[in-house]
């Protein structure tokens, strides 16, 4: 029934960007906060954004200045937008639902598949 589907990944090369989308279904109490994290092989998995549903954000010091995470309430739907993309930003990224605004997977309530993004040199 609750459902997280991710799209907008991809390749792209070093510098470019990338605008990743989150469509929500199925929810029928208010979403606290939304966050996107990043799993790249081999690699602990780690919080990238976090929006509060009053607009707040908080993002990992990785990405601060490059990442803008947004959200459209009325269309359930959560974006990442990523300028400036280094090849350390390859992973899969995933949104989840999340209980506070914190970057902590341990607050995540539900999670999506995912997308790929992959950055090239």
């Amino acid at each position: 029934q609750v459902q997280l589907v991710e799209s907008g990944g991809g390749s792209v090369q070093a510098g470019g960007s990338l605008r990743l989308s989150c469509a929500a279904s199925g929810f029928t109490d208010s979403i606290y906060a939304m966050t996107w994290f990043r799993q790249a092989p081999g690699k602990e998995r780690e919080g990238v954004a976090v929006i509060g549903r009053d607009g707040w954000t908080f993002y990992a010091n990785s990405v601060k200045g490059r990442f803008t995470i947004s959200q459209d309430i009325p269309k359930n739907t959560l974006y990442l937008q990523m300028n400036s993309l280094k090849p350390e930003d390859t992973a899969m990224y995933s949104c989840a639902v999340t209980r506070a605004l914190v970057l902590e997977a341990r607050y995540v309530s539900y999670w999506g598949q995912g997308t790929q993004v992959t950055v090239s040199s």
